[in-house]
C-alpha cells in the first residue's frame, strides 16, 4: 500500500495528506462485498496508525473503530488483531493504560497465535502494566516476547508481521525497562535500537533514549545526543517522537542540577522541533 511506503520513508506527518485523499476516494467506492470490506478495513487500519503517529489521536480512534467494524463484517480477524494492537499503543501513549491492556487482551482468540503476534501482545501488555505500576510482570512479559521472537518466522504469520524484527523488539525492551526506571538496562537497548537503520517511525526510540539519559542523570551523553538530533529535528515526521523530545527538553531546562550547557542544548532542541499537528 502506497500509504505505508510514505510512512516508512518520510514519517506519518508526510503521509497525512495521502490519508485524506485515500479516505475521500474510499467513500466513493460502491459495493459491500467481503473483498471490498476487507480492503476498506485494511485502509482504515493504516489510516489509524498514521493519524496516531502524526498526533491526531481522536482521528486515529475513529479510524480504528471503523476498521474493527469492517473487519468484523467480513470476518477479517487478522486485520482486527492488528487494529487492536495499534489501539493498545494509542491508549498507552494517551495515558489510558487499562484501556491499552484491555485492547491487547482482545487480540487472543480460540486458537494459539503465531509466535511473533503473541510476542506483540505481550509487548503491549508489558507497556500497559509498567504504566500501571507493575514491575515483575512487565519484565516477565517482555522476556517471554523475546523468547517467542527467537522462535523465528512461521508460515502462520500474517502478512503485516514483516515489521516485527530484532530492532523493533530491542527498542520495546529498552522502552519497558525505561518505564520501570531501570536505566542501566534501558539505555544500552534503546541505544542499539536508535542507531540501527530502519523506518522513519523508529526515531521514537531515539526520543526515548534521550528521555532515559536525562532521567538517569547521564548529562554528557544526553548533551551529545541532542547535538545529533537537533540539526535534523525539523524533519521528524512523527508527532509522538517530537512530543517526547519536547517533554524531555522541558524537563532538562527545569533541572537545576543539569549543567548549563545541557540546559542550553535543551532550549536549542525545543526550538528546532517542528510545530504540532494541524487540525484535520
Amino acid at each position: 500500500m502506497a500509504l505505508v511506503g510514505v510512512d516508512v520513508a518520510h514519517g506519518a506527518t508526510a503521509a497525512v495528506p495521502a490519508v485524506r485523499e485515500a479516505l475521500r476516494a474510499a467513500r466513493a467506492v460502491p459495493g459491500t462485498g467481503a473483498d471490498l470490506l476487507a480492503a476498506l478495513a485494511e485502509l482504515y487500519e493504516v489510516a489509524g496508525w498514521i493519524l496516531f503517529d502524526a498526533g491526531h489521536y481522536r482521528g486515529a480512534r475513529r479510524m480504528n473503530a471503523r476498521a474493527l467494524r469492517l473487519a468484523a463484517r467480513c470476518g477479517d480477524d487478522w486485520t482486527a488483531r492488528l487494529v487492536l494492537l495499534n489501539h493498545s499503543m494509542l491508549a498507552a501513549h494517551t495515558g489510558r493504560p487499562r484501556a491499552a491492556l484491555e485492547a491487547a487482551s482482545r487480540v487472543r482468540g480460540r486458537r494459539p497465535l503465531p509466535a511473533r503476534v503473541a510476542g506483540l501482545v505481550q509487548i503491549r501488555q508489558a507497556h500497559a502494566l509498567a504504566l500501571l505500576g507493575g514491575h515483575a510482570r512487565p519484565l516477565e512479559l517482555i522476556s517471554r516476547a523475546r523468547n517467542l521472537f527467537l522462535d523465528g518466522v512461521s508460515r502462520h504469520d500474517p502478512p503485516w508481521a514483516w515489521w516485527i524484527d530484532e530492532v523493533e523488539l530491542l527498542g520495546h525492551r529498552g522502552w519497558v525497562e525505561a518505564r520501570l526506571r531501570r536505566w542501566d538496562r534501558a539505555v544500552p537497548l534503546l541505544y542499539e535500537a536508535a542507531t540501527a537503520p530502519g523506518p522513519a517511525y523508529r526515531h521514537l526510540f531515539t526520543a526515548e533514549l534521550l528521555s532515559a539519559l536525562a532521567r538517569a542523570g547521564a548529562w554528557r551523553e544526553a548533551e551529545a545526543l541532542i547535538g545529533r538530533i537537533a540539526p535534523t529535528a525539523a524533519a521528524i515526521g512523527s508527532a509522538r517522537t517530537t512530543e517526547t523530545l519536547a517533554r524531555t527538553a522541558a524537563e532538562l531546562r527545569g533541572r537545576p542540577d543539569a549543567p548549563p550547557a545541557l540546559r542550553d542544548a535543551a532550549v536549542f532542541l525545543r526550538r528546532s522541533l517542528p510545530p504540532g499537528p494541524r487540525p484535520l
